[in-house]
């Protein structure tokens, strides 16, 4: 089905009379604008780019917004690079504003630089040290920081605890999410005991492994299974109240190729939840504390992906969202309220086009938010998604691209107009 694209006027016409009338009675953008106002918030000769969808890349204000600098492109990372880590300045002209630095990162989520939740203005990212990943924290006000002795990967809601997988596992088995330096040491275990989720407590420092790949690999059914295939963890996200966290269960099978099952599992790693178990599962999201957007197939033998919610419950039923009109393929994050989705697409085309949009989940309609080139170069290891983040005060998109020409640069785009907000 062709994507629904609204100007602010024919949407605001078609859905004033329905349940979307409270949140769509902003001011809308510039008469005859295709698409709402954007800005290049960063520039060159470096590059600039922030990384995953899931993370908070603004402050509480909706001021400072948080991204990496880096002087090169077009290769993989070595353990040696060192990226700068900082952030913009949205009411003082885009000011780059330099907070530190790490060498632990990769271009598809950079070092996991993020606010800390339940904090007015702490950051956290992750970085070498000693032999060893660990995670910087930082008070961006007082200037005062500390170190935990451990990487992370997703901060609970009240900013003490963490979870993280092995980055060493995951470099070993998919290069530009895992960080370079350090060999998995079990790499010819296939679904070692003493390697998977770890919790971090981000007070005390200390580490503990919750959930191991032998007993995930041991859980449940496993599609297509078989015995050279190499299990491992990647992408956590806790849920908004803090009760659980999401993980992908992967399995690499020797031909390189992979599937994926969703698992959640409450802080401590107990009471697993296999959610969905067909073995095709991408990105997601937290609705609520009970439900998952998630990207999977309606089938196993479906050609298509598609956007479904589901409840958090082991064998949960999948219930397709914007079918031909949310992208099937995108990263999607809910904004406050829960009444639009965001959500972007892989570069389409010719032109390789990559088009971050909005979709209002009352009147299934969906607007799209700009059109931005990204350059062939820009494939593989190294590409650019756009991973669309949103400001707290839902003012705000942010999203990484190379679209003029400039290198990798953060991008602001102004939905006030489309959402309703001042």
């Amino acid at each position: 089905m062709e994507h629904l694209q609204f100007s602010r006027r024919e949407f605001l016409a078609q859905t004033m009379c329905g349940a979307g009338a409270a949140v769509l009675s902003g001011t809308a953008f510039a008469e005859g604008a295709k698409f709402p106002p954007t800005r290049v918030i960063t520039k060159g000769p470096r590059h600039h780019w922030f990384g995953y969808y899931d993370k908070l890349q603004f402050d509480p204000t909706s001021r400072y917004v948080l991204g990496m600098e880096v002087a090169f492109e077009h290769r993989s990372p070595r353990a040696d690079d060192v990226i700068k880590v900082g952030m913009v300045d949205l009411e003082d002209n885009d000011r780059w504003i330099e907070l530190g630095e790490s060498s632990a990162w990769n271009w598809q989520q950079g070092c996991m630089l993020q606010w800390m939740p339940g904090t007015e203005s702490t950051i956290i990212w992750n970085d070498r040290e000693n032999g060893q990943f660990v995670s910087r924290i930082l008070d961006v006000k007082t200037g005062k920081g500390r170190t935990v002795p451990s990487p992370i990967y997703s901060v609970s809601p009240d900013g003490k605890t963490a979870v993280t997988p092995d980055f060493r596992r995951i470099q070993d088995v998919r290069p530009g999410y895992g960080y370079p330096g350090f060999p998995d040491p079990q790499f010819k275990d296939l679904a070692p005991k003493d390697s998977g989720i770890f919790r971090v407590d981000l007070e005390t420092g200390k580490s503990t492994m919750i959930l191991s790949l032998d007993e995930i690999s041991k859980t449940g059914t496993i599609p297509k299974q078989q015995k050279d295939i190499k299990h491992y963890f990647n992408h956590l996200l806790f849920s908004p109240d803090g009760s659980r966290f999401i993980t992908l269960h992967r399995w690499q099978y020797p031909n390189g190729k992979r599937l994926s099952r969703m698992i959640t599992a409450k802080p401590d790693g107990s009471d697993v939840r296999v959610v969905v178990d067909n073995g095709f599962v991408s990105h997601f999201i937290w609705r609520d504390p009970e439900h998952i957007l998630t990207q999977s197939k309606a089938t196993p033998d479906s050609r298509s992906w598609g956007d479904f919610l589901v409840r958090d419950e082991t064998g949960a039923k999948l219930n397709e969202v914007g079918k031909g009109v949310l992208d099937g393929g995108g990263h999607l994050t809910y904004l406050p309220g829960n009444e639009w989705i965001l959500n972007d697409t892989y570069p389409k085309g010719k032109e390789r086009i990559q088009t971050p949009h909005l979709y209002h989940v009352a009147s299934g309609k969906r607007i799209d938010l700009g059109h931005f080139h990204s350059p062939k170069v820009y494939t593989g290891e190294w590409r650019v998604d756009t991973h669309p983040r949103f400001s707290p005060d839902s003012r705000y998109v942010c999203i990484d691209s190379p679209h003029k020409n400039e290198g990798r640069q953060l991008h602001l785009i102004d939905i006030s107009g489309i959402v309703g907000t001042s």
